[in-house]
């Protein structure tokens, strides 16, 4: 199970500088998909690409690209999983926000692999137990 953060969807989803050659993260997230690897699409990573859109018929062709990838949704138990995941972060120094640490919940209760460029993810696996594919966004 690949879990995909916001910086990976955001990378693949945007026109990219040089057609020919787009995004490492944005090629890996393609071979993924067209692969047939389980790729999914956390409830509140959806929430923050159709987040800011200015306007009506973006936010309707995003929401259509995003239909095909089964939703994560996060249930009281990963809720309570992320704030424990920000405690232990915060006691070992590390600021960890908390739209990460649910990302973090949600990938270790599917036991999944988090596909991501951002590298505030590296500082929380540094102190909590789970599965990271780390990318450089470059």
């Amino acid at each position: 199970m690949i879990v995909v953060d916001t910086s990976v969807w955001s990378l693949a989803l945007r026109r990219p500088r040089d057609p020919d050659a787009p995004p490492h993260a944005a090629r890996l997230l393609r071979s993924l998909v067209e692969d047939g690897q389980p790729v999914m699409l956390p409830g509140i990573v959806k929430q923050e690409l159709l987040s800011g859109l200015r306007h009506e018929p973006q936010f309707r062709r995003l929401l259509a690209a995003l239909e095909p990838f089964p939703l994560l949704l996060a249930g009281d138990a990963d809720h309570v999983d992320a704030a424990r995941i920000v405690n232990t972060c915060r006691a070992h120094g590390v600021q960890a926000g908390t739209v990460d640490a649910l990302i973090v919940a949600l990938t270790a209760r599917v036991d999944g692999i988090l596909l991501t460029t951002d590298r505030d993810f590296q500082n929380i696996h540094a102190h909590c137990e789970f599965n990271l594919q780390w990318i450089p966004s470059s």
